[in-house]
């Protein structure tokens, strides 16, 4: 299962509708929180998210909203048995501060830190590049190697059945078929995690290709000089940002509560993401990832997604 669970959409200030940031993205086996605000214990309970899924933390920055539901998802976690690694992944200058966090919570998990300092990859499939925020920020980027996709007209006329289309898939050569004869380029998917920032090359790389891009929508496109100010993006700016990149996909959140209704600053993002589909998060939302881009014949140009 690949989908992302809406834990949290305020930014700064919760409201009686919104609570502060936290988004867990489920990718196969694995659980990924992101940026656990206050509250995230309790909205992973609203959400029927047991604190045993989440396998790795990642956090942008270490602004309150951003984390300071840290020590309750953790002391959640041993309450809950959790035996498994947890990785904790954050910008190296924050620290301080999330050491202070950390000692607040329950002792007894398997805790592993990883802070960064710089763009590149920090575990298998999952890189960061820098923001532009008022503090040091990154976002996130998952990535799935590239794979193939067999087709069965061409296994049929290869003689190709059951077991063997599994050895072929792994030897990539079986009694001298090649698996590029009977299958298709299938690009990995991509899942982009861009929170807290000004518009920048950091948050394109992380938007290029994405099949779903979760970006802040702070603000209004009227309210452009406060984002600018405060190094936020605007609604339209997270529109261009995810058509400049391909996404297929904007869910946008992180709104200001000057914003009690946000389907204005959808639109606002819709007038720029040009043919990428936007959807404004709300709590508690569970966003499918758009199914696999696929290949239309061995060697051929991207298709309908699978």
């Amino acid at each position: 299962m690949r989908e992302l669970v809406v834990l949290g959409t305020a930014s700064q200030v919760p409201t009686r509708t919104r609570n502060h940031n936290g988004y867990l993205l489920r990718w196969d086996g694995a659980g990924l929180l992101f940026d656990p605000g206050e509250g995230t214990q309790r909205q992973m309970t609203h959400a029927g998210v047991p604190a045993t899924q989440v396998t790795r933390i990642c956090l942008t920055h270490v602004h309150g909203d951003h984390c300071y539901g840290l020590p309750g998802v953790l002391s959640r976690m041993v309450l809950d048995g959790v035996a498994h690694p947890v990785h904790l992944h954050y910008p190296a200058s924050g620290e301080e501060v999330v050491r202070a966090l950390v000692s607040l919570a329950t002792p007894g998990l398997d805790l592993r830190l990883h802070p960064h300092g710089s763009s590149g990859a920090v575990a298998p499939g999952l890189e960061v590049r820098p923001l532009h925020h008022r503090v040091e920020t990154y976002g996130y980027r998952l990535v799935e190697p590239d794979g193939r996709t067999t087709l069965p007209d061409r296994l049929a006329a290869a003689g190709i059945t059951g077991p063997d289309v599994g050895r072929l898939q792994r030897d990539g050569r079986l009694h001298g078929v090649r698996l590029e004869d009977v299958s298709a380029p299938r690009p990995g998917q991509r899942f982009a995690f861009v929170m807290d920032t000004a518009p920048c090359r950091g948050a394109e790389e992380l938007a290029e290709g994405a099949d779903l891009l979760v970006a802040e929508s702070t603000f209004a496109d009227d309210d452009a000089a406060l984002a600018a100010q405060h190094r936020h993006l605007t609604a339209g700016q997270a529109g261009a940002l995810a058509a400049a990149g391909g996404a297929r996909a904007l869910l946008l959140t992180h709104f200001s509560s000057r914003y009690p209704d946000v389907a204005p600053l959808a639109e606002q993002a819709r007038a720029r993401a040009r043919g990428t589909a936007v959807l404004a998060a709300e709590d508690l939302d569970r966003i499918p990832l758009p199914g696999r881009r696929r290949e239309t014949s061995a060697g051929g140009h991207p298709g309908e997604r699978s």
